[in-house]
């Protein structure tokens, strides 16, 4: 803010520069209108009404950019949520994978033993069955 009111004070000073040297009388002439002043005041209207023409003609790009940029940020917005609501819903399932998987038997419990497994390699004969425990 500083910054800017020390360019306007040099700004100023240069344009009351400008006017003591430009003191000289000029008459603009458009049509049927005539108009004497200083060439000072002359050359600043003129500079005055470019900047008025510029800021109206680039007025509507400026406001599709920003409403573009309105529209890009409401769009990473709701891609935000949407990321959200998927990264739930991935660890909902992973989750529910691994209750479903088979749980591995612990490396220190002893294996099953199939009961019927004597019976089959003798051809027929029933084993007795262990007692349970």
């Amino acid at each position: 803010m500083q910054l800017l009111l020390i360019f306007g004070i040099v700004f100023a000073i240069a344009a009351v520069l400008f006017a003591l040297q430009n003191n000289a009388l000029v008459t603009v002439t458009v049509a049927l209108w005539h108009f004497e002043s200083t060439l000072a005041v002359v050359l600043l209207l003129a500079i005055g009404l470019g900047v008025l023409i510029a800021g109206l003609v680039s007025t509507p790009a400026v406001l599709r950019g920003q409403w573009s940029g309105a529209r890009l940020r409401r769009q990473v917005v709701a891609l935000d949520k949407e990321k959200a609501a998927l990264e739930q819903r991935i660890a909902v399932l992973e989750a529910e994978a691994a209750r479903s998987r088979p749980q591995p038997p612990p490396a220190d419990a002893e294996p099953q033993r199939f009961a019927g497994l004597k019976s089959i390699l003798t051809g027929g004969e029933q084993a007795p069955k262990p007692p349970a425990a």
